[in-house]
């Protein structure tokens, strides 16, 4: 097992990270831009090193810095959290090439399954379900409008390197399409450096389902069932729950199974995510693979009672796996709401600057992930994300109740943040009944 670990990232994952090392006997860096100073997660750490001034660019994202920082600190790993260069298969093979173990998977199974093209590729070599598009990367326009022709309208335009709703772009029609083939393009070059792009049947009311994964170096890998991510806003997920609320049994097998079909093919270790579209007949549609922990982790630790991110932790270190797929069992329901420094009803407009308060609930099956406390400043570089709040009850109807009266006790100011949204989207009807797709929160807003 690793002696001392370095995190680099930021807020409430590198928070998130410190804690279960330190349960594990395990010490900790950070690493912080300036921004950062006075962060949560550089107060809890063993060390912490400055690594930069704000811009991602200059810390977060700057590879030397931190492999820099990692051999000041001598540390035997570094763990990647999400976002910045969680699924960098580059940052992933230097901390390798230095002897320093990157708390992810492979670089070759990272890269196959980053690639959106070779993945869909994979997946259908192993039967796993995809949408009808592209069977590798749009070469030319005519090209793309002759696949959207045969296949039909609606069509999504997909960067093969993307992520985050990025380098996506929706056609109605061979206008469209022509016109966003150059933005998606354009905006994938910019944002990944790669500007290929792919095509695929866009599913207009679909819900948006995935499985996690874990995976060990001995050739293990099991799911620990599904979470529901529909409710979202410009593919941007909101509210997050597990399991999913509309899914039978057989159903939620048949996506489990497939899911693990594929990360066995990529030979996956580590924690992961099998993200897919499912339809209104239930029929599922594979979207991409997360090669990370994900934000929305909590939820599944609930149900599970699996700390993901110690097990992650053990696999970077060599460990099998210390159960097998019979003994996962699911209990309950939960879920995760984001709260963002944002104003809802001002477009989503970013929320930055000091917090005078800080209050958070408590009480039974309440669980808050945060790096944010009473004076915390909120830095205008970062994801807006301050807080996540998680509830876990017996049935869906306790949860929501639970987490309705968790939403009421915050207080947070004078900071604009999502929570009146949230407490909004609880008391939905259709939501209560589960009756959503992805669009769902854009046609509340009037927003597409």
């Amino acid at each position: 097992m690793f002696s001392r670990i370095l995190i680099a990232n930021r807020g409430e994952i590198a928070v998130r990270v410190i804690r279960a090392a330190r349960e594990m006997g395990i010490e900790t860096v950070a690493v912080f831009s300036t921004a950062d100073r006075d962060s949560l997660h550089v107060r809890l750490a063993d060390r912490a090193i400055c690594i930069g001034p704000p811009a991602p660019a200059d810390s977060y994202l700057n590879i030397p810095r931190i492999i820099s920082a990692a051999e000041v600190a001598n540390v035997d790993a570094i763990h990647p959290g999400y976002g910045f260069l969680a699924e960098n298969a580059h940052f992933a093979e230097v901390c390798r090439s230095c002897n320093i173990e990157f708390i992810g998977p492979s670089v070759e199974s990272m890269s196959i399954l980053g690639d959106k093209v070779q993945c869909k590729q994979l997946a259908i070599k192993h039967k796993v379900p995809v949408a009808p598009g592209s069977k590798g990367k749009i070469e030319d326009e005519a090209d793309a409008v002759k696949i959207a022709r045969d296949i039909g309208y609606p069509v999504m335009v997909k960067a093969a390197a993307g992520g985050g709703g990025r380098g996506m772009r929706v056609a109605h029609n061979d206008i469209s399409l022509r016109s966003g083939i150059k933005q998606a393009m354009a905006e994938a070059q910019g944002a990944f450096g790669d500007g290929t792009v792919y095509l695929e049947k866009f599913l207009e009311n679909a819900r948006h389902v995935e499985v996690q994964i874990l995976g060990d170096q001995h050739g293990n890998v099991v799911h620990l069932f599904e979470r529901d991510c529909t409710m979202q806003r410009r593919h941007q997920k909101l509210i997050e729950e597990a399991p999913c609320p509309v899914l039978g049994n057989d159903k939620r097998e048949d996506v489990c199974k497939a899911a693990v079909r594929l990360a066995k093919a990529a030979k996956y270790f580590s924690a992961g995510t099998v993200e897919f579209l499912m339809d209104a007949k239930q029929k599922f549609y594979l979207m991409e693979v997360n090669t990370r922990l994900q934000v929305e982790h909590p939820v599944t630790e609930l149900i599970t009672g699996i700390d993901i991110v110690k097990t992650q932790i053990r696999i970077a270190a060599g460990e099998k796996l210390p159960f097998s797929q019979k003994h996962i069992k699911r209990h309950g329901h939960a879920i995760e709401t984001r709260i963002n420094a944002e104003d809802p009803d001002n477009g989503f407009t970013p929320s930055p600057g000091q917090m005078t308060e800080f209050e958070m609930p408590g009480g039974p099956g309440v669980r808050v992930d945060t790096h944010c406390y009473s004076g915390y400043r909120v830095p205008p570089n970062y994801d807006s994300m301050i807080a996540k709040l998680i509830v876990h009850q017996p049935t869906r109807d306790e949860a929501i109740a639970t987490i309705r009266r968790a939403l009421g006790e915050f207080d947070i100011g004078p900071n604009k943040t999502t929570i009146p949204l949230h407490i909004r989207l609880m008391l939905n009807g259709s939501f209560r009944k589960s009756d959503v797709d992805i669009h769902f929160v854009e046609r509340l807003f009037g927003q597409r």
